[in-house]
């Protein structure tokens, strides 16, 4: 943190203390006596976990350099402590937000970044991207598409809200393709606005990566589904319905992506689309299964366990290749490792909780902190550079190689966890 800078808080609750009715409440000692709180706790991110946040609340503009004391309290009874907050001498390293504008898109980036570097190719691949989804759904997007993009990895290295939010950059540890994330987010937020009641997670991601041709990286989903079927990794469907985005992530996007290739390929997109726009929640029900399940009924007189029974069928009758079982298992084994990588070492970059400030906000009052800063202690660079470099390999077929590498990263988190307790 710099002078002048814009500080947010997290407190975050163990998970086995209930917080209802309880507040967080920050004490700094500084020469404005700032008091930050009461602060309610909720949940946050897509695990819903709980904590108190204090968005941009320390304005440190004016403060000088050094060591400032902040007495935390939680309300009522405690518990109570100090955090010791530095600020390095300023300025900050100079940059702010800039865009620019193709015919489907307003990119918006940082300056310095990489983004502003191959600013010309990304305007271009934006359209190429945009007019891919929409011959796909056969409409136009109906205003431009705001795309922010990222000089970090968070999460997985995308997400479409309001805006599209990719990670671009060199060192780009989650091993995602720009092309495929900008399209599968492309395609979110077409598919939103061509509307239905309820879009069940397990659908909405599984058309993204359908008509994406992949999740991360262009590949075959059915004989990659039948590969991991045949190692055992299969998820019910059912369950998966119910607890998408917390179930193991490649598993279930591959799984969603060639359930919906097998849907389109034996009815056809008029009666997938009519099928998946028309379901609803069950009065008093809002399991996303039941309303799945009678969407089906009602579209191909079948429920989801029979429809599950087919699709099972069908991917036992697919041949299964060695290479498509190795990149199943290295790839569930890579995404699985960056995850923990994030957890040990970068943990406001892990999907379930990552730290996600509202853009527009951002680029109104210049705050560039949140997504251009990133951990650069010499074992957080040391351990991205390796799992470039095993994405690479797994890109390349060398799946023997990007599992020696996985290795070494295993070996160094295990290493961290530790130290940090001892």
């Amino acid at each position: 943190m710099y002078a002048g800078d814009q500080v947010s808080f997290e407190i975050i609750s163990p998970a086995v203390v209930v917080m209802d009715g309880r507040t967080a409440r920050i004490e700094i000692d500084d020469p404005n006596n700032t008091t930050l709180g009461p602060q309610e706790f909720g949940p946050f991110g897509i695990a819903g976990r709980t904590q108190a946040t204090f968005e941009w609340a320390w304005d440190t503009s004016g403060l000088s350099p050094g060591e400032y004391v902040a007495d935390i309290s939680i309300q009522p009874d405690g518990p109570t402590w100090t955090e010791t907050l530095s600020l390095l001498p300023g300025p900050a390293p100079d940059a702010q937000w800039a865009s620019a504008t193709s015919d489907c898109c307003s990119l918006q980036y940082i300056t310095g970044s990489l983004a502003e570097q191959n600013l010309d190719q990304l305007l271009k691949m934006a359209d190429e991207q945009a007019q891919s989804v929409t011959r796909q759904l056969g409409v136009e997007f109906d205003k431009p598409v705001s795309v922010v993009l990222l000089p970090r990895v968070l999460g997985h290295g995308g997400f479409a809200d309001e805006e599209i939010t990719i990670s671009y950059l060199d060192r780009n540890y989650a091993g995602s393709s720009p092309e495929i994330v900008l399209h599968h987010e492309l395609v979110h937020k077409l598919d939103s606005q061509l509307g239905g009641d309820l879009r069940p997670s397990f659908f909405v991601e599984g058309l993204a990566v359908y008509l994406s041709g992949g999740h991360f990286k262009p590949e075959p989903l059915t004989p990659r589904a039948a590969a991991l079927l045949h190692q055992g990794l299969y998820l019910p469907l059912a369950s998966l319905a119910e607890r998408f985005y917390i179930s193991q992530h490649e598993i279930g996007y591959l799984e969603a992506g060639a359930l919906v290739e097998y849907m389109i390929g034996r009815w056809g997109e008029e009666s997938f689309y009519n099928f998946y726009r028309d379901i609803h929640y069950l009065e008093g029900n809002r399991s996303q299964a039941a309303a799945i399940n009678a969407s089906l009924l009602q579209h191909f007189q079948m429920t989801l366990g029979e429809l599950e029974n087919d699709f099972l069928l069908h991917l036992t009758e697919q041949p299964v290749e060695r290479r498509w079982e190795e990149d199943v298992r290295v790839t569930v084994r890579f995404y699985d490792t960056v995850r923990h990588y994030q957890q040990a070492l970068d943990p406001s970059a892990y999907y379930l909780t990552a730290w996600l400030p509202d853009s527009e906000q951002m680029r109104e009052r210049n705050i560039v902190a949140d997504y251009q800063r990133c951990p650069v202690a010499p074992e957080n660079i040391a351990i991205e550079t390796l799992l470039v470099a095993a994405d690479e390999r797994l890109r390349a077929g060398d799946y023997l190689r990007a599992g020696q590498l996985l290795d070494v990263v295993d070996a160094a988190l295990q290493a961290v966890v530790v130290d940090e307790i001892k």
